[in-house]
């Protein structure tokens, strides 16, 4: 079980179809299983050595998509970044990791000075693009002419194949260690949700790759050897005019997304009924969202998947099947799904005894998915995997059927007057409004109550919203102590993370600047 037999598999499959377009260069499987052996031998020439982290600050490309593949070939363990942190977010994970090689390209050409300076471990920098190679750096394509083509190592199994870095909500990032099984795991769990038929997959790439919404669709796409569309990020115009010109029939979008797509100016000017899968997550999804999804764009069957860093990606998937909206199948549309083919799932609660159907407790994950360990912090690994379980700090509850309904993220969980409400259950009622694009609800301290609901607007384009008439409105849909005691509204988008998420830390941090909790 090692991640690079998927390479050498598609190459044996499909030779000459096109396993990654990215701008004006299309390379074939046959190419990439050439170039991979080459790329090895480069970063051996580079002083890499079995074992040694190589670091990858870039955006989505086909040298990104190879390096994936070619990174453990020579023996190395890659190290996708960040590509939203600050110089000193990507130095203080470069120390952490102890990186040998760091891979970058134009658009992060600005930052190699610094970051060679502040990381002195880095022994040598690869420029990723075409343009003259900075001070101090390698070119990649140069170094790749130059080598002669090395033999994969054959890392496998329990080995460590990457190290990608959690978002920073507090503290510093963990790095969460991933195996060649975990990434394998994943990419076999959605061939079994997924599988290819006549039509080999086109995959369109908009998420990072430093994130898993991003690489682990990479190795899906790899084990189907289906083709790999790279955009450098998501922009909706952009996406619709790639689904278009290349017929995507793959696509993974977070909610976000879809809704800014759905909102776009020129969405009716594409035609983007190529697209027969897309699977969304990363948070939960407003209903009325996904209904409007489901009847503007019929082709799409829609694929829920609830997953995290630390299980490689998907580990619960609500089948398109579910996503109907009459008959017995659509009592389950609320749900976020039931466990991949790879791993098991269970509800836990304080003292991490599974809990009867119906109970809400602590989503509990254990299988061939489930990581490895955070690098370097011991103390951190043994309270997430305690008893063998992946511990994942969502809320939820299960039912009968084994179907898994997210309630929110237990830390985002507000405590008002002594009721416990759940910000996704706040956020779906106000986003059934017509006028409202996007909402977050976070608790704020309050002397009276402990916390208080507090939810942060954006109104449509050339919408208006009266708070009270908000109000009234979600009265209307939930309990009287769920619905928002205060309301503001934004003109600009709500702050993201680098994975498309509503950031919650930046809109709770005015609120509890100066207190000793962050929790009343």
């Amino acid at each position: 079980m090692k991640i690079t037999q998927s390479l050498h598999r598609a190459a044996r499959m499909r030779p000459h179809s096109a396993a990654v377009r990215c701008r004006d260069r299309c390379l074939t499987w046959s190419a990439v299983a050439q170039r991979a052996p080459r790329i090895a031998a480069a970063l051996r020439s580079a002083g890499l050595e079995i074992g040694d982290r190589v670091a990858v600050l870039a955006m989505n490309s086909d040298r990104y998509t190879e390096l994936l593949y070619a990174v453990p070939w020579a023996g190395g363990v890659i190290v996708p970044l960040n590509i939203r942190w600050a110089a000193a977010e990507i130095v203080h994970a470069l120390q952490d990791c102890a990186a040998k090689i760091l891979i970058v390209d134009a658009s992060f050409r600005s930052l190699i000075p610094e970051l060679k300076a502040r990381a002195p471990q880095v022994r040598d920098i690869l420029y990723l693009d075409d343009d003259a190679p900075p001070s101090g750096t390698t070119s990649f394509e140069e170094a790749i002419v130059r080598a002669e083509p090395v033999a994969d190592v054959e890392r496998q199994g329990d080995e460590l194949y990457a190290i990608f870095y959690t978002g920073g909500t507090t503290g510093h990032p963990k790095g969460v260690m991933l195996s060649h099984k975990n990434a394998l795991a994943l990419a076999w769990s959605w061939l079994a949700v997924n599988p290819p038929g006549e039509e080999p997959i086109v995959h369109l790439h908009v998420a990072g790759l430093f994130h898993l919404a991003g690489a682990a669709y990479v190795w899906y796409t790899t084990a189907a050897a289906g083709t790999n569309v790279m955009l450098p990020k998501f922009e909706a115009e952009p996406v619709m005019q790639a689904i278009a010109e290349y017929k995507v029939n793959s696509v993974v979008l977070i909610p976000t997304m879809v809704n800014m797509l759905l909102a776009h100016a020129s969405f009716s000017a594409y035609d983007l009924s190529s697209v027969r899968t897309c699977i969304y997550g990363g948070s939960p999804i407003p209903q009325s969202l996904l209904l409007a999804a489901m009847d503007r764009l019929p082709t799409w069957r829609f694929i829920q998947a609830y997953g995290m860093t630390e299980t490689a990606g998907m580990a619960v998937t609500l089948a398109s099947s579910y996503h109907v909206l009459e008959g017995e199948m659509a009592k389950k549309i609320t749900a976020a799904g039931r466990a991949s083919a790879v791993c098991e799932v269970r509800i836990v609660g304080q003292d991490d005894e599974e809990l009867p159907a119906g109970r809400v407790g602590e989503i509990a994950i254990r299988g061939d998915n489930i990581m490895l360990g955070y690098w370097n912090n011991p103390e951190a690994t043994a309270i997430a995997l305690r008893g063998g379980w992946m511990h994942s700090g969502d809320a939820a509850w299960m039912d009968e059927d084994g179907f898994v309904y997210i309630v929110d993220r237990i830390k985002d969980m507000i405590v008002s007057g002594g009721e416990n409400v759940y910000s996704a259950e706040v956020e779906n009622a106000i986003c059934k409004h017509p006028a409202v694009l996007e909402s977050a609800v976070i608790g704020i301290p309050d002397q009276k109550w402990g916390e208080i609901v507090h939810a942060v607007v954006v109104p449509r384009e050339g919408s208006k919203i009266d708070v009270q008439e908000l109000l009234t409105h979600c009265r209307g849909l939930i309990a009287g102590y769920k619905c928002p005691r205060s309301i503001d509204i934004l003109c600009d988008p709500l702050p993201k993370t680098a994975a498309g998420k509503i950031a919650k830390t930046v809109l709770r941090e005015p609120f509890w600047l100066g207190q000793e909790r962050r929790v009343h």
